[in-house]
This record gives C-alpha cells, structure tokens and sequence, in this order.
C-alpha cells in the first residue's frame, strides 16, 4: 500500500489571508449575490463565476506555487469556501472536485505527472474532477466495475460513473478503476487514472436535481477508451483506492467548510429576518421561543466551524486525518441541514416562496449529508480510527 508523501507544512501570513479573504467578501457582494437566485432557480450554469474563480486563481487555491498554484493551506481554504458557501453554496463545488482531481497528482503522482498536468490545472486551463461512484458503487468504492485492461503502452477502458460533478463543463477527472478485478482484498485491484476527455469517452444525461443548481451532475461513459499508460498516477496499478481515499479527507474539509457556511448563512438570514418581522406589537427575535432556536443555532455554527478548522490544521500538519475530517464532516453537515430547517421555521410561511433565499439553503444543505461520504459511514470511521488510537 503507497504511504502519503512527506510535505513541509503549509502556512500563510495573517495579513495576507485576511487580504484574501476581503477580497472573497467583495467579489461575494459584487458579483455573487446579484446572480446567485437567477442561476439556482433556472439551473444555468455560471460561466462569469467560473471566469472570476479562474482569475482569482480559486482553480489553483491548494496546488503548490510550484506549479503555479497558490498553495494556500487548508485552514485558509476552508475559510474561504465556508465564505463562499454563506451566500451560494453550489459554486465552490465547481473548485472543489476540481482540487481534489489535482490533490491526488499532486500527492501521489510521478514527477513527469506533476510537471505536465499541475500547471494547467492551477491556471484552468484544464477543469474537472472526481470519477469514483458508480450506479452500483457509492460509498462502497471497491464496488465499482469500470474496468482498465493493458494493451501495450495505453489501457483500455470500459464503464459508467455516475452522480459526477463537472461532467458536463469539466475536460478532465481523475478515474478510479479496476485494473484487476479479481484481486483479494478487493482495493489491491484499484487503479487510478488522468482522464481526459477524448474519442471514446462520452457524457451521459444531466441530473435534475432538488438543490445543488447550477453546478452539472452527470454521468460518465467508457467506451474502449484508450489512454496512454503514462495517465496511470503513479505509474504503479493497485494504488488507486489509497490515492482516491486520500484525495477525499481535503474533500470532506471542503464539504465541511461548506456545512458551515451554509449554518452560518442560515443564521444570517434567520437573525435578520427575527428582527424586521414583528407580531404581537414587536419583533420576533424578542419571543423566547425564537431566542431558543436562535441560541441553539448560534452555538451549531460555532462548533461546527471550530471542528473544521481543527480537521484542516490536521491536514497541514501532514497528519492522517481520516478521524477529524469525518468529525467535521457530519457535525458541519448535519449543523447545516438543522440551522436551515429552524431558518426556515423562523421565516414562517414565507420560507416556502422561491422570492425569499432561505429555501435555496435547506435544499443545498441535505447534499451535505450524502456528498463525501454518508454520514453513517462517517461515525464508523469516526469509531473506528477512535478505538484504534485508544487501544487498552
């Protein structure tokens, strides 16, 4: 089984981080709140967005300066996609399958890889992300059937992925497979592969979906498509459910990051609206019971933002962080569904009216809970890694 290479921790001075971060909170106010409800509601894509994040440099946030990426650490990353997602969520979803896509070249690829693919997934030239889940195969990985079958220098592939994000506008996803479908236990047979999209490879249909609007969810098929073997990462076969697995402890720090901002921006929107509407001759936010669910609400986000920051320090550090991350995770998440859920009580019959925003939250925040993992696979790998670092 491959180890995950030794890295220098990664940093970043207070001063600049909060100059970024200030520069995310004004590209929000100009550029974001004015579209987001258009985009969510008729389910377009947001190519202006995209172009921003792009010259933003958002496509290279946690790609090494190296290869022209800005190397920002996770703390910061996390930071910014809960920012993000306090206003629309869906969005930083674009970025983010697209860094893990670069996660896993960049932890776990050959030093030709690196140099060919970084630099063009940093700058955007090259956009994609993940293509691990099957109609068969979600949470259970070492399900899946797509296989890759050698024939000299390329292999061959055949199969369909489902539910990936970027299949539609993306131009390349990092592709787990089978390379020996035979082999016992079952995750020594998985491979993964730099997949471009090529002769052979075809998107399906586009899902319609309850809320994650905007961003493409879609199908993947593999029809004899033929890659060069020099796309294997690593250049070893049997290492791709490591180097996928890898990839998704920075993924669920972004879904947690998102959980939290869309706790936060629920509370947001539920603050605001307490104190404007008024019954009983005055405004809601005096009502104990709302103060209740308000103060409940407050403490969710708090700790919810605390738990991922601390998953993300975690990850900076180098350390395995399978346990944190998954913490993260599913509390963010859940804070996420439960915050959305009293903000939409909290707004009464009008939470119910696409004319209000609290509705796009509710239905953004039940992905959370299913995206990167359920979060019943969650607490047993919470469980797990807790036993086996408290043995008796």
């Amino acid at each position: 089984m491959a180890s995950l290479p030794e890295e220098e921790p990664r940093t970043i001075d207070a001063a600049e981080e909060a100059a970024f971060l200030d520069t995310i909170d004004r590209w929000i106010e100009r550029e974001v709140k004015p579209v987001v409800m258009h985009h969510d509601h008729k389910d377009i894509w947001p190519a202006e967005l995209v172009d921003q994040m792009i010259e933003m440099g958002l496509f290279g946030a946690t790609i090494g300066q190296e290869y022209g990426g800005l190397g920002l650490p996770a703390t910061t990353y996390a930071k910014i996609v809960a920012r993000i997602s306090s206003y629309w969520m869906a969005i930083t979803g674009i970025f983010n399958s697209h860094l893990i896509m670069a996660c896993a070249v960049e932890r776990f690829g050959t030093p030709a890889q690196k140099a060919k693919w970084l630099p063009k997934f940093a700058s955007g030239e090259i956009r994609g992300g993940l293509a691990l889940t099957e109609p068969n195969a979600g949470t259970d990985l070492q399900a899946i059937r797509t296989t890759a079958v050698r024939d000299g220098d390329h292999y061959v592939i055949n199969g369909t992925k489902t539910w990936i994000s970027n299949a539609i506008q993306g131009s390349c996803f990092a592709l787990l497979v089978k390379t020996d479908p035979k082999a016992d236990p079952r995750y020594k047979g998985m491979s993964l592969f730099i997949a471009p999209k090529q002769d052979g490879f075809t998107v399906g249909k586009k899902f319609d979906k309850l809320g994650y609007k905007a961003i493409d969810s879609a199908e993947l098929i593999f029809d004899n498509y033929r890659i060069p073997a020099d796309n294997l990462i690593g250049g070893v076969e049997g290492q791709g459910f490591f180097q996928a697995t890898g990839g998704l402890e920075l993924g669920r720090i972004n879904v947690a990051a998102r959980g939290v901002g869309l706790a936060e921006g629920s509370l947001r929107l539920a603050t605001e609206y307490a104190q404007l509407r008024q019954t009983m001759g005055k405004p809601i936010a005096d009502h104990q019971a709302i103060q209740l669910k308000i103060g409940e609400m407050v403490t969710r986000a708090r700790a919810a933002r605390l738990l991922t920051l601390d998953a993300a320090e975690a990850y900076d550090r180098g350390e395995r962080c399978d346990m944190e991350a998954g913490m993260a995770k599913y509390f963010a998440s859940e804070a996420a569904v439960r915050n959305s859920e009293e903000a939409m009580r909290i707004h009464g019959g009008y939470a119910y009216s696409k004319e209000y925003e609290i509705e796009r939250y509710y239905r953004d925040a039940l992905l959370m809970c299913i995206g990167e993992g359920t979060n019943e696979m969650q607490r047993m790998i919470i469980s797990k890694q807790w036993v086996k670092r408290n043995p008796v």
